[in-house]
């Protein structure tokens, strides 16, 4: 997202405009059942997942099809009841053509049933394995595994547990929509990570400007009779807020350290919907194979929060809402700091699709980049502190040994050096081409 109109500029962050108002007001819109799903392999960080199923196999509803043996991985599951019609590849925004299983629905089949599920006398270790084998993820985005995530190393103690409600992307508003209609289920699956943390207390971070989400957790959570070690905090409008370390700082006042983890101060963070999964993971017994996704922008007939299940693609949301404009002229996966342009339509939704937005020029202008002219305004809009300034001027010389020093991989890629850059200088891309040279060995 570039800065294409007034706003306001503060140190350690920004305030791109919201355009949330085309979505907040929209209530949770369930997707019809499709024909056909593209089940990705890649719907989680780690290695993806390795197909367990072959063309011809019959698959029900939440049937595992997808194994991993790698500790960072998750399980993947069919969305629906039907037959695998191919074993090949989908797209991916960032990995390009990844392992992926379709699937033709059988149109006869009923929706699995879900039946609740005791958990509250479970120990730790029994949740945890109701969480891997359901495939939960970090559905904020990100998609680190849930099981992974709350088995800190056995050294560190962990007497927090954090709920990012923030949602400071702009456009996105699939949590807020999430927060006002299922604030019990997400109070639940925080009282069941609390139970397998062992921790002693709880925040849910909400910007302020979703005060009626903030009013619909603090029922919740009093319903619950969890008023003693829940808060639910009301916190400042301003991106990068969302961020774990940032929404670490701003709760409980500790500072992450440089290479750090949120585990190395005693805090584990989790989305809200990551906690509407693990209910329905622990309490349900369901698979984590459907989301809410945000569909938005001038450039779609039509805006909606969905909830879609895996494996539809970005043709399918587009045909549901009537279609895509003339006047679109860009798709972007996730929200416009951080997410990724695409080339076509046909990309699956996974478990970390937040949002999928058709953006007209005047929404999305393309702007030709010049050189640094030292301002020093991307230095003071970074919220970790770092120098993409210099980071972007050894990454057009391609010295990408050179950009450690000055902060890269404590860069998280939250896009506001990008957008507060008078020179238009893409410098979230610098960086991600920094990241992947060293990573492959080439840039050095």
């Amino acid at each position: 997202m570039r800065n294409a109109e007034p706003f306001t500029f503060t140190l350690g962050g920004v305030h791109p405009p919201g355009r949330k108002a085309l979505t907040a007001g929209l209530p949770l819109e369930v997707m019809p059942p499709q024909s056909r799903y593209v089940v990705s392999m890649a719907q989680h960080f780690g290695a993806p997942a390795v197909p367990l199923v072959k063309k011809g196999d019959a698959v029900r509803e939440g049937l595992r099809i997808g194994g991993v043996d790698k500790f960072l991985g998750a399980e993947v599951h069919s969305p629906v009841t039907g037959t695998v019609v191919s074993v090949g590849r989908a797209p991916h925004p960032i990995l390009g053509p990844v392992p992926a299983v379709v699937i033709e629905r059988d149109p006869e089949a009923p929706d699995a049933a879900v039946t609740p599920l005791e958990w509250e006398s479970l120990q730790a270790c029994d949740i945890l394995a109701r969480i891997r084998d359901a495939g939960v993820v970090g559905m904020g985005g990100a998609g680190f595994p849930t099981h992974v995530k709350l088995c800190p190393p056995a050294n560190l103690t962990i007497d927090t547990c954090i709920l990012n409600g923030v949602e400071c992307e702009s456009y996105l508003t699939a949590d807020h929509r999430l927060m006002l209609e299922r604030p019990a289920d997400i109070v639940q699956g925080l009282r069941i990570l609390l139970k397998t943390l062992g921790a002693e207390r709880a925040f849910i971070g909400i910007e302020n400007n979703k005060p009626d989400a903030v009013e619909a957790l603090r029922a919740a959570v009093a319903a619950a009779g969890e008023g003693k070690r829940v808060t639910v905090a009301a916190l400042d409008v301003k991106y990068p807020q969302g961020s774990e370390k940032q929404l670490i700082e701003a709760l409980t006042g500790r500072r992450v350290p440089a290479g750090g983890l949120p585990a190395h101060v005693g805090c584990v963070v989790q989305n809200v919907a990551t906690a509407n999964a693990v209910y329905e993971a622990v309490a349900l017994g369901r698979s984590c194979y459907e989301r809410v996704v945000t569909v938005s922008g001038r450039g779609v007939a039509r805006q909606a929060n969905l909830v879609c299940r895996v494996g539809v693609t970005l043709a399918d949301l587009a045909a549901h809402l009537g279609g895509v404009r003339e006047e679109a002229v860009k798709c972007v996966l996730g929200g416009p700091m951080m997410g990724f342009a695409v080339a076509g339509l046909d990309y699956p939704v996974t478990k970390t699709t937040s949002g999928v937005l058709f953006l007209t020029a005047e929404e999305s202008p393309e702007f030709e980049h010049g050189p640094c002219i030292r301002c020093g305004r991307c230095l003071d809009a970074c919220p970790m502190g770092l120098m993409p300034n210099e980071m972007s001027i050894y990454a057009e010389r391609r010295k990408y040994d050179g950009m450690p020093r000055f902060g890269l991989w404590e860069c998280f890629e939250c896009g506001s050096c990008s957008y507060v850059c008078p020179a238009k200088r893409p410098l979230v891309q610098f960086i991600r081409a920094g990241k992947a040279r060293l990573k492959s060995g080439a840039g050095k």
